[in-house]
């Protein structure tokens, strides 16, 4: 029998999911399930997102299915025959694999802790107890803060060039002709400016209401365009979106006046309502991410640029461009949002003109201008 003071009161523990003098047909398939569930409740009691917790039962449920043993079968080997299977099919990233190590670890945490009574019941009921095969040897250590694509780079200013002249000359032409879609080619023109000139991610700037939009009373200039209050930045471990406040730069000023002419000129056209958001679609709503992805990729392809080059790209640019104008590295570091000094390293990608200026400094200032 199991220890009645086992049986406390978590969110997750055994007794909330299995009922008392129940019978199952299948008591592997119900005490899985009832795991799961448990595990489900644990989480949402830390508040964590419902996709962070959906994502990791996928991780769970494809390694029972893989293994076809349930958890209190599985071994270190378990997982280390499911990681190689899942790499070698999928050419998985590091990135994935390491978020699916973490979710099977955290699943292996939480049943062999003695205070939630899975470990009790899986002796009582199969004469095996589930163990933790998640370890420093067969899991993917934790290298780099950042490990996305290695081709990914910013934009040369040639490249930055084309890319904005493109969807200038697209509106020129269809406000010539008469046709519909001028006010969407200088929203559109717009958004990708403020990626560039404010370093957003997706999901940022499609999520911009008017409220964000700040003042900087270092700068009474800019107006309203002083700043971006960035509600919802990338997330850390399931937890709420992230926020900081983004502030407009001098380099950057022709996208302030460009903003400021959108918000004030071209918006009330879309004739908005009380709809809060800043790149408003024609039917009065957020732009979806597929949209602002798809916009970006034509407008890519019309101007000739490389495929390689993506959205993110432009949030490359705005750090390169930063550094090379000798901008404090911290206040790089938090203007993009970047938790680690070394993921705002890897997203710097100074140009070989201003390395060349830089060694030419350093050594004129051992040796002179002049030998």
């Amino acid at each position: 029998m199991r220890s009645r003071h086992l049986l406390l009161e978590l969110a997750g523990a055994a007794h909330f999911e299995l009922p008392g003098n129940v019978r199952h047909l299948d008591p592997g398939e119900a005490i899985f399930e009832a795991m799961l569930r448990g595990w489900r409740t644990q989480q949402h009691s830390r508040q964590l997102r419902e996709d962070t917790i959906a994502g990791r039962d996928k991780y769970v449920r494809r390694l029972h299915r893989f293994t076809n043993q349930y958890p209190w079968e599985w071994g270190p080997a378990s997982l280390e025959d499911f990681t190689s299977s899942e790499f070698r099919s999928k050419q998985l990233a590091k990135s994935t694999i390491r978020g699916m190590h973490n979710a099977i670890g955290l699943f292996c945490e939480y049943i062999t802790d003695i205070r939630y009574d899975w470990v009790v019941i899986c002796q009582e009921t199969f004469d095996a107890t589930p163990v933790q095969i998640c370890t420093e040897m067969n899991t993917l250590p934790h290298g780099s803060d950042y490990e996305g694509d290695p081709e990914r780079r910013p934009f040369t200013r040639r490249e930055l060039q084309d890319f904005f002249d493109y969807i200038d000359d697209q509106y020129l032409k269809v406000r010539k002709l008469g046709r519909k879609g001028a006010l969407a080619l200088l929203r559109d023109s717009t958004l990708f400016k403020s990626v560039l000139a404010w370093g957003l991610r997706r999901r940022e700037v499609s999520l911009l209401s008017m409220c964000d939009l700040r003042s900087n009373a270092a700068i009474p200039a800019y107006g309203n365009y002083g700043a971006l209050h960035v509600r919802y930045g990338k997330s850390v471990k399931g937890g709420p979106p992230k926020r900081r406040v983004v502030f407009s730069v001098p380099p950057f000023e022709w996208a302030i006046e460009a903003l400021k002419y959108y918000c004030e000129e071209v918006r009330p056209l879309f004739n908005p309502g009380n709809h809060p958001a800043v790149f408003i679609s024609e039917r009065a709503s957020f732009l979806s991410y597929n949209w602002i992805d798809e916009r970006f990729q034509i407008f890519r392809s019309g101007a000739g640029l490389p495929a390689d080059l993506d959205l993110h790209c432009l949030r490359h640019s705005y750090v390169t461009y930063l550094a090379e104008e000798n901008v404090d590295a911290l206040f790089i570091q938090n203007q993009v949002g970047h938790e680690w000094a070394a993921t705002t390293g890897i997203y710097t990608h100074v140009s070989r003109d201003f390395k060349l200026s830089k060694v030419k400094e350093l050594y004129d200032n051992l040796y002179g201008e002049h030998e």
